[in-house]
């Protein structure tokens, strides 16, 4: 058998339910459980060190978040994401972003516009470093600090959940060098928009950064597809 999960430690705050759903969401986002993968609750309760309940109630939220499908009579399986699906998520990510950078130039903490300039810093360095899951991570906190400038919490809510549906295919794009440097460029002018509190401005960077984003990414999967690496 092969083991993807690590035992959950009991020793967390959090109620053992949301443990599990989290662990299995990120198996799921980081690729340890493949696209297509049938989900097997007894295996996933071996691995976890829990009784099946738990894993039962984390797969059907995890439905709902749209990670897992359920397949009558054949059970749940991790969620294939097509380019449709990729396409639609960066609709929503367009409109979205743009909102919460725009309330972000009118709420952000000067704290928090730090916190972004350091997260370029951080970018930075780790580029140099070529460490894609640490530009991954200090990519996705950067997002992460202008939703929650944006003091608008069902926002980051839902940009976060979007985000998460497509993150196992952001390694594709954030490990090619060119578009990082465009990234650190996006990020840079974002944050010049946000401290210069230019909510229009910042909006409209926003949604263009989600924009080159999509058509890195589509590039890439397009590229994969023609040489039969990848379907979608």
């Amino acid at each position: 058998m092969t083991w993807r999960l690590q035992p959950i430690k009991l020793d967390n705050y959090k109620p053992l339910r949301e443990l599990v759903f989290e662990n299995i969401r990120e198996a799921i986002i980081n690729g340890h459980l493949k696209p297509g993968e049938r989900l097997m609750e007894i295996q996933l309760a071996e691995e976890l060190g829990v009784s099946r309940t738990p894993v039962r109630e984390a797969i059907r939220k995890l439905e709902l978040e749209g990670f897992v499908v359920m397949n009558p009579r054949k059970g749940a399986y991790v969620t294939d994401i097509s380019i449709k699906d990729i396409a639609d998520v960066f609709e929503l990510r367009w409109a979205l972003e743009a909102l919460a950078a725009e309330l972000a130039a009118e709420r952000a903490t000067e704290e928090e516009i730090e916190q972004m300039e350091r997260h370029l810093l951080e970018l930075a360095k780790v580029v140099e470093e070529q460490d894609v899951k640490k530009i991954v991570e200090i990519d996705t906190k950067f997002h992460e600090t202008i939703y929650t400038a944006s003091r608008n919490k069902r926002l980051g809510q839902i940009l976060s959940l979007l985000g998460e549906l497509i993150q196992r295919y952001r390694t594709l794009t954030l490990s090619k060098s060119e578009r990082i440097k465009v990234t650190m460029e996006e990020h840079r002018a974002i944050v010049e928009a946000l401290a210069a509190r230019d909510p229009q401005r910042a909006g409209r960077l926003a949604q263009e950064h989600i924009e080159s984003a999509e058509n890195s990414l589509m590039d890439v999967l397009a590229l994969d597809q023609a040489k039969g690496k990848r379907q979608i």
